[in-house]
């Protein structure tokens, strides 16, 4: 009865202290905008029931404390058989999908009959394993966490607590004259392709700004938000990213993420070091057989910054570097910008996504916005955010940090670009 006490209490109390500091959160839609409610009012995403519905799965797992209950071996297992059940479930519901666009398919809804009623099966499966799934990898990067000293009195605060589920799209707004992210505004999750550039359209149109609607990959609410995957470095490389946001809300850098883009990339690119090395962590001590033959390659989080290559893509002897060709697009696309021209700057990014495209990375847009976006995730070199210094100084101070928990327990304190400058000076 203690231990069903102690969880509950800790998790309640959790609850409300993230509740209380994410008041402004990092990522929580930003309330100040009126202007955009006209285009997104009916298809903002519900953050309140999509918590209370996570909050109320965490505490049902809290109260059994069943990581605790489930020896090493069967976490592994548990783990395992969710992601293999992942796989089935989004590959039917691919299959669902394709059904439902064949022309030549005149009844989709009695062909897909046995698919949906399968679907269904899996669905109610998944909603059994998932909450453990998610408890086993929550505890383990807890370990990880708590290994590399990242903890408040002995303890990582708050409990990594994640939540696995379809994610809402974000609205990214920018200038057209330069690139800068004034707005991120969440919409409802895989509303049609057609909507979103309609909506796209109409924003530039009326209040001549940039506008691109994305996917991502995680938001640090509380539990935190992870989207469905069959890759699990992926989702701990996630879990820890989301878990530092909420860690970094309790200090001077998550207050003033919103304060100016210089510091949303020293957030953004702080969160993904600390993913990409506690993931690594993780990887060394469960789940070894991910680092046979060396490191996995690095992957992007909230920003999926290089698209999927299409099934059966073959290379050329020289392969395309997706990263050095848009770091490239990015620096010219700055200089344009700085003479004023916009309308060659957007022509420019057009021709180049459709180089992309023939190289077998599906952009389907590549404006202000869609390097406002994806620009702030600066933890490796080139890329997205061209010359913008606010990244490599970043990794220039954890570069010269004697540890993870040094470089971390440095920066939170952090309340403008100018004092990370001062501290790597």
């Amino acid at each position: 009865m203690s231990d069903f006490l102690y969880n509950f209490l800790y998790v309640i109390l959790n609850f409300g202290a993230i509740a209380l500091i994410l008041g402004g959160s990092v990522v929580l839609p930003n309330t100040e905008h009126d202007k955009f409610s006209v285009y997104t009012q009916d298809i903002e995403f519900d953050f309140v029931s999509w918590t209370l519905n996570a909050a109320w799965i965490k505490l049902e797992q809290a109260t059994i404390n069943s990581p605790h209950y489930i020896a090493s071996e069967t976490r592994k297992e548990i783990v395992a058989d969710y992601f293999e059940q992942m796989e089935q479930v989004l590959y039917a519901e691919w299959e669902l999908e394709q059904i439902y666009t064949n022309p030549e398919i005149a009844d989709p809804e009695l062909t897909s009959e046995e698919l949906r009623n399968r679907l269904d099966t899996l669905y109610a499966e998944q909603h059994q394993l998932a909450p453990f799934a998610e408890s086993v990898l929550e505890g383990q990067v807890t370990i990880a966490l708590a290994s590399e000293n990242l903890t408040t009195g002995g303890q990582p605060l708050p409990r990594p607590l994640y939540h696995i589920s379809t994610l809402p799209m974000q609205l990214i707004i920018s200038p057209r004259d330069v690139i800068r992210q004034d707005e991120g505004i969440m919409l409802l999750a895989n509303f049609p392709v057609d909507k979103q550039d309609a909506i796209e359209k109409e924003i530039t149109a009326d209040l001549n700004l940039s506008a691109l609607i994305e996917p991502v990959g995680g938001i640090g609410i509380y539990p935190t938000m992870g989207m469905r995957t069959t890759n699990l470095p992926w989702t701990l490389d996630t879990i820890a990213h989301e878990w530092t946001h909420n860690y970094l809300a309790w200090h001077p850098l998550g207050w003033n993420y919103n304060s100016s883009p210089e510091m949303r990339t020293i957030n953004e690119t702080v969160a993904s070091i600390v993913g990409g090395e506690i993931s690594q962590v993780v990887l060394a001590r469960d789940y070894p057989e991910f680092l046979e033959g060396g490191d996995r390659p690095r992957v992007s989080l909230l920003a999926l910054n290089e698209p999927s290559r299409g099934e059966g893509f073959s290379p050329d002897p020289d392969p395309f570097d997706f990263r050095t060709e848009m770091h490239e697009t990015r620096l010219h696309v700055d200089e344009l910008l700085a003479e004023g021209k916009i309308e060659e700057a957007e022509a420019y990014m057009e021709e180049r996504r459709q180089i992309m495209w023939k190289n077998g990375y599906a952009i389907r847009k590549l404006n202000q916005a869609y390097f406002a976006f994806h620009g702030a995730y600066a933890d490796l070199p080139g890329g997205a955010a061209g010359e913008d210094p606010v990244g490599p100084t970043v990794r220039a101070l954890r570069e010269q940090s004697d540890s993870l928990a040094d470089f971390v327990h440095t920066i939170m304190w952090v309340s403008s670009y100018d004092e990370l400058l001062e501290l790597v000076e």
